[in-house]
């Protein structure tokens, strides 16, 4: 070990004694009666040294107001370095940051709120816009030329953007018009498969929902399907009741509001009412005077009370 090791780990006598000078200079700093009691002390090389102050601010547990002083060569005067509020051993630290774009969840966006896509995101490619040159097994590539020349077809050179007219129907610009493919961005084959294995985990044949289900939805009257290559594995659900209504499901999915799990039998009606028209039932208007318990007087007045 060197001897100027040994003195940089020795304090400097003059700038371990300047602690007044170190807690002026973090009372200035820092607001008022939040400097505590001296924490210790650091020797940060040859007549540099660093004390230590408890901070008292309230949010700041653990950290320490960091002076450090310093002295020049056969100088008796020590001056002051920095000021700076350093975390110590048990701090409470802030969590790392991390860029909105990865603190985005799905249903964090709401009402009026932008969502710029990056450039470079990988869940889109470039579309058809026109301008670039066909693909090399395109019937207007010139790696095809001598293959339309030996089957007698007529090809228009050039791209569709160079053309004096509108593309017609048929040519690789209308087509690109039909499949959706002339924005600016389609989906990418990376972006295709991270959505259905998204909607293959909320509405697929591993979930509670379609593992207790009668039957599947590619037979289900209520499943509208989709266009493109993931019409081949999704359709859209169209049953209002259905926990899934108006969601993108997969085939293999199902629920109990299956068009052909039940079909609901037919209340019952209730039989027309007979009439007899045929015999007339006799209602007298007043009862039999032998029809009850008290015996028949031939003086209504004498009569007992309460009889029928």
């Amino acid at each position: 070990m060197s001897a100027a090791t040994t003195r940089s780990r020795t304090p400097d006598r003059l700038c371990a004694e300047a602690v007044d000078l170190a807690r002026a200079a973090a009372e200035e700093a820092a607001a008022p009666g939040v400097v505590g009691e001296h924490a210790g002390l650091v020797s940060e090389g040859d007549r540099v040294a660093t004390h230590y102050f408890e901070c008292k601010e309230l949010g700041y547990r653990g950290w320490r107001w960091a002076v450090t002083v310093a002295r020049a060569s056969r100088a008796k005067i020590v001056t002051l370095d920095e000021v700076v509020l350093l975390p110590g051993p048990d701090a409470l630290l802030a969590p790392e940051w991390v860029p909105w774009s990865e603190r985005l969840r799905p249903g964090d966006m709401g009402p009026g709120d932008l969502l710029p896509t990056d450039a470079e995101d990988l869940r889109l490619e470039p579309g058809f816009s026109g301008e670039d040159e066909p693909a090399p097994n395109a019937a207007v590539s010139h790696d095809m030329a001598e293959l339309v020349e030996a089957e007698d077809a007529e090809v228009t050179a050039g791209v569709p953007a160079n053309l004096p007219i509108a593309p017609t129907r048929g040519s690789i610009a209308a087509i690109a018009e039909e499949l959706g493919m002339r924005r600016a961005r389609i989906l990418s084959r990376y972006g295709l498969h991270s959505a259905a294995d998204r909607w293959e985990e909320t509405y697929g044949p591993k979930t509670a929902m379609a593992q207790a289900a009668p039957a599947s939805c590619v037979s289900c009257g209520f499943l509208s399907p989709i266009g493109g290559s993931l019409g081949q594995a999704f359709g859209v659900c169209a049953n209002e009741f259905s926990p899934a209504d108006g969601r993108v499901v997969s085939l293999s999915y199902g629920c109990g509001g299956h068009s052909e799990a039940a079909v609901m039998p037919t209340p019952p009606r209730p039989a027309p009412p007979v009439i007899d028209e045929t015999r007339v039932d006799h209602f007298p208007l007043r009862p039999s005077p032998d029809s009850g318990s008290v015996p028949v007087t031939a003086d209504e007045t004498s009569a007992e009370l309460g009889h029928s």
